[in-house]
C-alpha cells in the first residue's frame, strides 16, 4: 500500500470513529428548536438521545461477532449506507415518531461500525498499536465534544441540517478505501461469540464499565454541583464539561505512546489512580477554578485509561477481535446509562459521599487490570494453540 493510500485509509478509520459519537450527541443542543419543528415536548425530543444509545449499546454484545462472520469490509460499508440513508430520513422526518424510530436505526447501524473499525485499525498498525488506540480514543472524545458545538452552529442555519451532515460523511466513508485487514480473505475459523467472552475480555469490559460509570456517567453530577454550589449558568456549565473532553483529546496520542513504551496495564492503572484522586476531590472543591482544574485533570487521566483499555481489548481475543471489542463497548455504555441512577441518590445524601464513591469506582479499574498481565504474546500463543487443536480435530 502506498504511503498516500495508507494515510487515506487510516484517516477514514478515524473519521468513522468520530462519526458515531458526533451523530449521537448532535441532538443535545437542538432540543428547543426540535420542539418547535415537531410540535413536541422536551421529554419527547430528549428521548432521541435514549433511543440512539440503547440499540447502540445492546447490539454491541453481538455486532462485532456478526461482523467478523460476515466480513468486516462488507459489514462496515453496509452499516455506513444504512447510517447515511437513515440520517437523511431523520433530517426529513415529518413528525416526532418517525424521527425517534430513525434515531434508533442510526444507533443500531453505529453498533456495526465502531468495534470493527477499531479491530481493523489494530491489525493495520501492530508496530504502534498503543498510539493508534490512544488516537482513536481521542477522536471519539472529540466527536462527543464537537457534537454540541457543531450542532449549534449548523442548527442556527437550519436544525434539520445537523442530521443530514453526518449522512454526507457516512456516504463518503461507505466508498472510502479500507486497509487490507478489513478487505482480507475469509477467516480460517468461524468467529464465535463465546470467544469474545474470555477472561481477559471480560476483565477489560468490567474496567470499561467502571470507567464510564465513574467518569462519563458522572458528568451530569458535575454540572449539577457547579450550578448549586457556584451558580454557573447553562453556557458556563457547558464550557466546564467540555474541558474534560478537550483535555482527553490533547492527552490521547501521548497516552498511546506510553502504552507502546510501558505496556497497557501500567498506563491504565496510572490513569485510574489519577482519575480516582481528581474525582473524589471534586466534592470538596471550594471554588469554580479548582473544580475546573480537577475536571480537566480527570479528562486527561481518562485518555490514559482508554489508550490502555482499547489496546487490551483488541489483544484480548485474537479469534474474535471485533466481537471482544463490541462486548467491551456494550459494557462501557451500560456504565454510562446507570450512572445517574447510582450517583444522584448518593449525591442527595451527601455531595462528598457521591464523589468519593465515584473516585473509588475509578480506583477499582487499577485492580481489575492488575490481573491482565502477560500481554499479547501469551494471548496470541494460546490462540494459536487452540487453532492448531481445532484444525487437528477437523482433520480427524
Amino acid at each position: 500500500m502506498s504511503a498516500n493510500r495508507e494515510r487515506i485509509t487510516r484517516a477514514a478509520l478515524y473519521l468513522g470513529g468520530f462519526l458515531g459519537p458526533f451523530g449521537g450527541g448532535v441532538l443535545v443542543v437542538l432540543i428547543p428548536e426540535l420542539q418547535r419543528t415537531f410540535d413536541a415536548s422536551a421529554s419527547e425530543v430528549t428521548a432521541g438521545i435514549t433511543v440512539y444509545l440503547l440499540p447502540f449499546a445492546a447490539l454491541q454484545l453481538v455486532s462485532g461477532t456478526l461482523g467478523e462472520r460476515l466480513g468486516r469490509a462488507r459489514t462496515i460499508r453496509s452499516a455506513y449506507v444504512v447510517y447515511a440513508v437513515t440520517s437523511f430520513g431523520t433530517a426529513l422526518a415529518p413528525s416526532i415518531v418517525p424521527f425517534l424510530a430513525l434515531r434508533a436505526v442510526l444507533g443500531a447501524s453505529n453498533a456495526f461500525t465502531s468495534p470493527l473499525l477499531l479491530a481493523t485499525l489494530a491489525e493495520s498498525s501492530e508496530e504502534r498499536l498503543g498510539r493508534s488506540m490512544g488516537t482513536f480514543a481521542a477522536v471519539q472524545t472529540a466527536g462527543m465534544v464537537m457534537a454540541p458545538l457543531c450542532g449549534g452552529l449548523i442548527g442556527a442555519i437550519e436544525p434539520r441540517l445537523a442530521f443530514a451532515v453526518p449522512g454526507v460523511a457516512a456516504m463518503f466513508l461507505a466508498v472510502a478505501p479500507l486497509p487490507g485487514a478489513a478487505r482480507g480473505a475469509a477467516r480460517a475459523t468461524r468467529a464465535r461469540l463465546r470467544d469474545a467472552f474470555n477472561r481477559r475480555s471480560t476483565n477489560v469490559a468490567i474496567a470499561g464499565f467502571l470507567a464510564f460509570l465513574g467518569l462519563n456517567g458522572l458528568a451530569f453530577l458535575v454540572a449539577l454541583l457547579a450550578a448549586e454550589r457556584f451558580g454557573l449558568d447553562t453556557t458556563a456549565r457547558g464550557v466546564l464539561l467540555a474541558g474534560f473532553g478537550l483535555s482527553g483529546v490533547v492527552a490521547g496520542r501521548p497516552a498511546g505512546d506510553l502504552v507502546d513504551r510501558w505496556a497497557p496495564c501500567p498506563v491504565v492503572a496510572g490513569g485510574a489512580v489519577l482519575c480516582a484522586g481528581m474525582v473524589a476531590a471534586l466534592g470538596l472543591a471550594g471554588n469554580v477554578v479548582v473544580m475546573a482544574g480537577l475536571w480537566l485533570a480527570a479528562g486527561a487521566g481518562s485518555a490514559f485509561i482508554w489508550a490502555g483499555l482499547n489496546t487490551l481489548a483488541v489483544q484480548s481475543a485474537p479469534e474474535n477481535r471485533g466481537g471482544a471489542i463490541s462486548v467491551v463497548g456494550a459494557f462501557k455504555f451500560a456504565g454510562s446509562a446507570i450512572g445517574p441512577l447510582v450517583w444522584l441518590p448518593l449525591y442527595l445524601q451527601g455531595v462528598e459521599l457521591a464523589f468519593a464513591l465515584a473516585g473509588a469506582a475509578c480506583g477499582l479499574i487499577a485492580l481489575v487490570v492488575a490481573g491482565l498481565r502477560g500481554g499479547p504474546r501469551r494471548v496470541a500463543m494460546a490462540a494459536a494453540d487452540r487453532a492448531r487443536t481445532t484444525a487437528a480435530a477437523a482433520q480427524q
